[in-house]
């Protein structure tokens, strides 16, 4: 009995103590639902953010791996902290520093600082970060503006309270070249560390800081390689670090880090503009007030608590990843060409910028995510965004599909911009110079433009095979010997798809624009997809220079000619003509059968290839027909509603939520490579049951509706951009088996087709959609 009675004791205590701790469920707000953690076990350098605002050039966090572009930043398994970095971006480190207590000599700290940590002291959510350094028994809390990281930290000790700047070494992606650091008065320092030069970045990058101490320096030490410096105000070199030493206080030590790309000026800039004082909460607070703005564009109510939770997690992921680049005052550095160039934004009569420049990963698959997610919901990121792409056009002239550091890095394949751009100006968004981005897109679509190009050829312009494309109608694998020596992704068959995608996207802004001998030559290239169509294996197929087909051919062979995927899931990219896919394959029952069949197949694996990207390369995961891991599979489900089965989209991509895009834990997640908000973005869109199997592209484009899981979701829109106030989607009778649509009300008005016009939306209103555990296959 009393046995009994300490158990029921104990869970007692632990039942108060969750409800203490968790703050009720109706009550929370966005950044309370969020889940940092999610797939950290699995993280790379630009997945993870914590003290850092939305596409924030500031992204501070710990550092608990720093070797390489993968498998470093934020991981959740690691269990030492190796400093505290402000950039984690594509291709880009900046400024680690290390708050240490110690009277070891630098000779010996500068490679023996990491510390322990727990992960039941922290505390993370979007824009603050807590823990606990067990080394030093220092309380580290971080928070953010959008380009100053601000530190605080609590010594336990009253000596010894010290600052590590760590200069050199390797720092995610990159190698860090030449640095210094100077004390430039009592409690500041400025400086720069150099990102050198990857086979992907080409060019040498600086990050530029400024630092600003609540309490003065008392002295600074510092090395370079093999050398140490005693009571210095300067240091610089390669391989160097800084070691300041601060007069102790058991107050907080409070610090700001300004960065810039520009110069020390400019990062002091940022400081004085954006964080004037030095009231750390009442920044911790205006970060979760932005955060929980942004977040709030999208309200959901009704199914659980994880799954709400997840939503706003996915929507996080969104809404990071992609960095700005820009100062506070509109300068920003111009890298693409050999000499860097300080470059100005326009300003508005109130003298800040007229958009933000921005580094970006790869528009790689984003037709299917942010192409629709961002117009939607955020149509003022989109707007800078694609000014930002046209600043590269008028720097480097070619608009960019995946820049980092102000220059090119010819990231994957294709001119995945266009759709991107195309995408905004059908959806009402036209506040760009439309003229210079048609100019700019149509050489992207020509081989001295990006299609051109395949990944990282950044001095050469064969690897894309686009004379291939332009006189026989596609692109061979392999190519010739000579025109395959540079660049990487060379996928023949996949590029042909892709190139036909965005052919078509361009032709619709041709049109648009009344080109009209430019519309038809781009919308018959749209069609080069047949050219690789085997009728013989039903699947698109490699073919030689000379025309023959591939022979032996695998269609489940990973990457044999399409990229990070196989020809049996690069089958299905032809979005913009389910039509004429489906006549290729004998019909659209002869497609829905196939498409059906080859998500049975993947549902055996969980639709993924693994739960990690590394994993879709081994033999045991990647002989799968649809992967929900990877970009190239992401709009598989949606086409059962564009080939006349809208209950099969219904179904399978309830299922895929259910399976991919549920999970709470560090060891999972996105189950492959979540590309800066690619695969939140996906997420996100199944969870509302809205997709667009194009991007958009098109005249007043539609959504396709899919199975949400929320009672309700309303989608608050942009009145800047829109001129209704939200729509919102409401389901009646949903449930974990009732994931079908069996009636649809637009505006109390019975609609009998399963898709919407963006105008319907925009407009605003109310979408009701009855649900049932049956089909009703009268909805088209």
């Amino acid at each position: 009995m009393k046995k009994n009675f300490k158990c029921m004791v104990a869970l007692l205590a632990v039942t108060l103590s969750l409800c203490w701790q968790t703050p009720s469920f109706a009550n929370q707000q966005p950044v309370d639902l969020v889940y940092p953690f999610a797939d950290t076990a699995n993280s790379r350098w630009f997945f993870f953010d914590s003290a850092s605002l939305p596409f924030g050039m500031v992204n501070l966090n710990p550092d608990t791996e720093t070797g390489g572009a993968w498998g470093s930043g934020y991981r959740y398994n690691s269990s030492e902290v190796k400093g505290f970095s402000h950039v984690h971006a594509w291709q880009l480190a900046g400024l680690s520093v290390m708050p240490v207590s110690t009277k070891l000599p630098i000779t010996q700290l500068k490679s023996d600082y990491y510390s322990a940590f727990n992960h039941n002291d922290e505390i993370v959510k979007p824009g603050f970060h807590q823990l606990q350094l067990s080394r030093y028994n220092i309380d580290v809390k971080l928070t953010a503006t959008t380009r100053v990281g601000f530190h605080s930290y609590q010594f336990a000790n009253s000596e010894n309270q010290q600052v590590l700047f760590n200069l050199g070494g390797q720092l995610g992606p990159s190698h860090l070249g030449h640095a210094e650091a100077h004390k430039v008065s009592q409690t500041s320092i400025n400086g720069y560390i150099t990102n050198l030069p990857t086979y992907r970045r080409s060019r040498p990058t600086k990050v530029f800081f400024h630092v600003e101490f609540s309490r003065p320096i008392e002295d600074m030490d510092s090395w370079r390689g093999e050398h140490h410096f005693e009571k210095v105000d300067f240091i610089n070199g390669i391989d160097a670090g800084l070691l300041v030493n601060i007069s102790p206080s058991k107050q907080p030590l409070l610090m700001k880090v300004g960065i810039s790309y520009v110069s020390e000026e400019n990062a002091k800039s940022n400081i004085d503009i954006e964080l004037p004082h030095w009231e750390f909460d009442k920044v911790k607070e205006d970060a979760f007030a932005i955060w929980n703005q942004q977040l709030s564009k999208i309200s959901v109510s009704g199914g659980t608590r994880q799954q709400q939770r997840r939503f706003y997690t996915d929507l996080w992921h969104a809404l990071q990843g992609r960095r700005i680049i820009s100062d506070a005052n509109g300068q920003y550095m111009d890298q693409t060409s050999s000499t860097p160039r300080v470059k100005q934004i326009p300003l508005l009569d109130s003298g800040e910028p007229l958009f933000n420049h921005y580094n970006s990963d790869s528009f790689w698959g984003a037709q299917w995510t942010i192409s629709t997610l961002w117009p939607l919901a955020y149509p003022k990121i989109a707007s800078e965004m694609t000014n930002s792409l046209l600043n590269y056009y008028k720097d480097g002239g070619m608009i960019a599909r995946g820049p980092s550091g102000g220059n090119y890095t010819y990231v994957m394949t294709g001119a995945s911009s266009t759709p991107f751009i195309v995408s905004n100006y059908m959806k009402g968004i036209q506040d760009f110079d439309v003229e210079l981005a048609y100019e700019g897109l149509k050489k992207n679509h020509s081989t001295a433009g990006m299609m051109a190009k395949a990944g990282y050829e950044h001095y050469t312009n064969t690897g894309g095979g686009m004379r291939f494309y332009e006189n026989d109608g596609y692109v061979p694998f392999p190519l010739p010997t000579g025109e395959s020596m540079y660049g990487n992704h060379k996928r023949g068959p996949g590029m042909t798809l892709e190139y036909a995608f965005q052919d078509h996207a361009l032709a619709q802004l041709a049109g648009a624009l009344g080109y009209n001998d430019d519309y038809d030559m781009y919308a018959k290239r749209s069609k080069n997809y047949r050219h690789v169509f085997d009728a013989s294996s039903g699947y698109m197929r490699p073919r030689n220079p000379d025309g023959s087909w591939q022979t032996p051919f695998d269609p489940f062979q990973y990457e044999n000619g399409f990229v990070e995927s196989n020809p049996a899931q690069g089958t299905w990219n032809v979005a913009h003509d389910i039509d004429g896919l489906a006549s290729l394959m004998g019909g659209k029952t002869t497609l829905i059968e196939r498409l059906d069949n080859a998500f049975n197949e993947a549902e055996k694996q969980g639709f993924t290839a693994g739960n990690a990207h590394a994993d879709e390369a081994k033999d045991e995961y990647r002989r799968i027909p649809i992967n929900y891991g990877n970009q190239p599979s992401m709009q598989t489900a949606f086409i059962f509603s564009a080939a006349g089965a809208p209950w099969k989209t219904q179904y399978w991509s309830r299922k895929v939520v259910n399976k991919v895009y549920s999970d709470l834990s560090p060891q999972r997640g996105y189950s492959g490579d979540e590309d800066q908000g690619l695969m939140g973005s996906l997420a996100v869109l199944m969870k509302i049951g809205l997709f667009q199997l194009t991007g958009g592209v098109e005249k007043d484009p539609i959504y396709y509706i899919g199975s949400p899981l929320f009672d309700t979701i309303t989608i608050t829109l942009d009145d800047h951009y829109y001129t209704g106030k939200t729509f919102t989607i409401r389901t009646r009778n949903n449930s974990a088996d009732n994931v079908y649509v069996s009636a649809i009300t637009l505006n109390g008005k019975p609609l009998t087709r399963t898709y919407l016009l963006h105008s319907e939306i925009v407009n605003g209103g109310t979408l009701v959609l009855d649900m049932s555990d049956r089909p009703n296959k009268q909805l088209h």
